[in-house]
């Protein structure tokens, strides 16, 4: 039988993958954590990438969503004196993507070959350039880790936030919790993709709802940074079979080649 991936990165963002672990072999399951509900902005429009030294994003949803809502405001192009930068270069091509953003413009993000893939790496990158920016506009979620912004304050730049989107928990549908069932009737270990925390919290209530929890136990995951690891919730040595947790780098080709691996 050909091993089950569920993939819960936010609608949009599988598809890719999904070829990719089908190619290999891989049954899939698109199984979205999150739901990305975009935020509107009041009468006075969203904050101008000109009034800053470097607006940083989160996220390749943070960089679409803003550039929109400048679209909106009547701003179709990216002011070409200034710089961009993200955690990132998947979050860099999503911003380049943007329709309006020019091939001179400057992005700057932690290199492929870096060990990580996060705030603290692009901190570095940041750092590693000499003089910080004086005024950051920093592109946003309503939540998550705000590490990079409070480097930033704490070194005495100026940080303006700017949320674009909420993240909700995802309502999965009846016939995917009912494979969900299937699966774990019939024994078959499945490897899950997970990279946030905010997502695993979602996947574990619904888990925890659809009364599978022990199949989650056993199962095996691959997750994108460290600090994930202790919120699967997963039982400790000694009560069963320890989970296979891999760690890799957000993007798809370290994603892949960690499932293969797995």
């Amino acid at each position: 039988m050909p091993p089950i991936a569920i993939l819960t990165r936010p609608d949009g963002r599988n598809a890719p993958l999904e070829r990719g672990l089908q190619h290999a072999g891989w049954q899939t399951l698109a199984l979205p954590a999150l739901e990305i509900q975009p935020l509107s902005v009041d009468a006075a429009g969203p904050p101008l990438p000109q009034d800053y030294d470097l607006v940083v994003f989160v996220s390749g949803n943070a960089a679409r969503l803003y550039l929109a809502q400048l679209q909106a405001a009547g701003m179709p192009h990216w002011p070409a004196g200034t710089p961009a930068a993200t955690v990132g270069p998947a979050s860099a091509r999503a911003f380049r993507a943007c329709p309006g953003v020019g091939p001179d413009t400057t992005v700057l993000y932690p290199p492929p070959e870096a060990p990580a893939h996060d705030s603290e790496a692009l901190w570095q990158v940041l750092r590693t350039r000499g003089a910080l920016p004086r005024r950051v506009l920093l592109v946003r979620g309503t939540s998550g880790r705000d590490w990079l912004g409070d480097q930033l304050g704490a070194a005495g730049v100026h940080v303006a936030r700017h949320a674009v989107y909420r993240r909700l928990p995802a309502q999965w549908p009846a016939a995917a919790v009912r494979q969900l069932h299937e699966w774990a009737e019939q024994g078959k270990s499945a490897t899950w993709l997970l990279t946030s925390g905010e997502g695993i919290d979602a996947v574990r209530a619904q888990v925890q709802a659809a009364g599978i929890e022990a199949w989650w136990q056993v199962s095996r995951f691959v997750i994108t940074h460290p600090s994930l690891a202790p919120r699967l919730g997963l039982a400790g040595s000694g009560q069963g079979p320890v989970p296979m947790v891999k760690i890799c780098l957000p993007a798809d080709e370290a994603i892949l080649a960690a499932f293969v691996a797995a």
